[in-house]
């Protein structure tokens, strides 16, 4: 049987979550990128977390998502103008993922809407409610992590 808190609690994070995705996504449209989903935003993303790039793989295992979707997302990204695919100097075969100079920009947009977002959030509380704060929020990334594993 759930308690009050455990309806409050349901409610708030499945609301959280919509809300998230829902802001963001109106954020790049506001911003004038209307041809980007939010995965391909997470994306552009990942790949803007290391200057020399990151290869399929990497974003791959990065994303929790299969070579061949990455493949395919990557090549539309291609298309868009975000990102270019750039030959490793030591060894031909490995090709890395970089953003291009717009592909930066638009990365720069989404990070500065997450700083936005925690700022907000974490402006009021103390120290110690920002670790309990922080330590109920890992407990829910575990059990996601979790059934991600477990679903695989």
């Amino acid at each position: 049987m759930t308690d009050k808190f455990d309806t409050e609690l349901n409610t708030v994070l499945v609301d959280t979550f919509k809300s998230i995705l829902k802001v963001e996504e109106t954020s790049l449209k506001n911003k004038g990128l209307k041809n980007l989903s939010i995965s391909e935003m997470h994306m552009l993303e990942l790949v803007g977390k290391n200057k020399e790039g990151q290869t399929i793989s990497q974003i791959a295992e990065g994303l929790k998502i299969t070579l061949p979707s990455v493949t395919i997302a990557i090549n539309k990204l291609e298309k868009k103008g975000y990102v270019q695919k750039v030959k490793n100097s030591l060894d031909a075969r490995k090709v890395f993922i970089v953003l291009t100079r717009l592909g930066k920009k638009i990365d720069s947009v989404h990070r500065y809407f997450h700083e936005q977002m925690i700022r907000s959030i974490s402006k009021d509380l103390t120290k110690g409610e920002k670790e309990i704060f922080l330590k109920g929020l890992k407990g829910i990334n575990d059990f996601f992590k979790e059934k991600s594993v477990e679903n695989k």
